[in-house]
């Protein structure tokens, strides 16, 4: 396998493993916010507590994802294995079309 199959796989590897972090993380906030509120919430308060432990379940999830990856790359040279996701323009070009 050539390094740009390699990027793919990981790129959707690592998305497959973020979904299913970022569910184990929402459902066991759930599951702890359940046991502490009382079951009479308003349905008003109770979606902005369901919509707030989203969000904070993708923080959490993207914390992890760094702290990951930043580890591995501390062990592993990964431009060894990887193309880079967004490759460098050449210095040459501003991007601009010439004239």
């Amino acid at each position: 396998m050539n390094k740009r199959v390699n990027t793919i796989l990981f790129v959707l590897g690592a998305t497959v493993v973020n979904i299913i972090i970022m569910s184990i993380i929402f459902v066991t906030l759930l599951f702890a916010v359940t046991m502490v509120v009382s079951p009479e919430l308003a349905p008003e308060l109770g979606m902005l507590v369901f919509l707030v432990l989203f969000v904070v379940s993708i923080a959490a999830t993207y914390l992890i994802y760094h702290k990951g990856v930043k580890y591995i790359a501390k062990k592993v040279d990964l431009n060894q294995y990887f193309d880079p996701i967004f490759p460098k323009s050449s210095k040459g070009s501003s991007g601009k079309p010439s004239s």
